[in-house]
């Protein structure tokens, strides 16, 4: 596990209605995705290369889940 050293600033999506949603933060090097109804949970890493490819994929609908 890697430890985050400095304290993250989170947001979420203008477009979260309820409490079902995932908040962000941003770093040099990284950005970084939590779940909003569990903030001492599980945080995921993405490099700054890996999500942009997510974003476009996402953008592009060719996500799909499994």
């Amino acid at each position: 596990m890697q430890v985050i050293e400095a304290p993250l600033a989170w947001r979420r999506s203008q477009a979260c209605a309820s409490t079902a949603c995932v908040e962000i933060a941003e770093q040099l090097s990284a950005f970084f995705v939590r779940d909003s109804k569990d903030t001492d949970g599980s945080v995921l890493k993405f490099q700054r290369a890996d999500w942009g490819s997510f974003i476009a994929g996402i953008r592009a609908n060719a996500l799909e889940a499994h």
